[in-house]
């Protein structure tokens, strides 16, 4: 094989390597009742994992609490919004009344571009605690 010839081979393997499959951004919430607006003592704590695939806009999360006032009673991802404010639903998380609750969605264009800006909680409702019990922002 000619000097060319492995070059253009190895020219060609990485332009194949870099137009693969686009990876998962890894993000991450940690909530608690501190982080609620307004805040509360609730010794309730979760994490939510979450991997963000910009290529299909593919939301996958895995949320997990423990230590809450009663059942919860629902779980979303709001935005957009920043630490200290509150927003709306963006993205409800179904089958949070047990925990770990896991689940997937794909977000519009401006979902997309507030997740990846930072402006998306997830939030932990109970009866106890209707507008949230714990609360963690979205960041990666």
């Amino acid at each position: 094989m000619s000097n060319k010839t492995m070059l253009a081979a190895l020219t060609l393997g990485a332009a194949i390597a870099f137009a693969g499959p686009a990876f998962a951004e890894k993000l991450k919430a940690t909530l608690n009742g501190k982080s609620e607006v307004p805040p509360n003592t609730s010794a309730g704590t979760g994490t939510a994992d979450i991997d963000y695939d910009a290529a299909t806009k593919k939301l996958t999360w895995k949320l997990t609490y423990s230590g809450l006032s009663g059942p919860a009673t629902a779980a979303h991802f709001h935005g957009p919004a920043e630490p200290g404010k509150n927003a709306g639903v963006a993205v409800a998380i179904p089958n949070a009344s047990s925990s770990p609750a896991d689940g997937s969605a794909t977000l519009t264009d401006a979902q997309a571009a507030d997740l990846m800006a930072g402006k998306y909680y997830v939030n932990v409702h109970t009866a106890a605690n209707p507008g949230g019990e714990i609360r963690g922002q979205v960041t990666k």
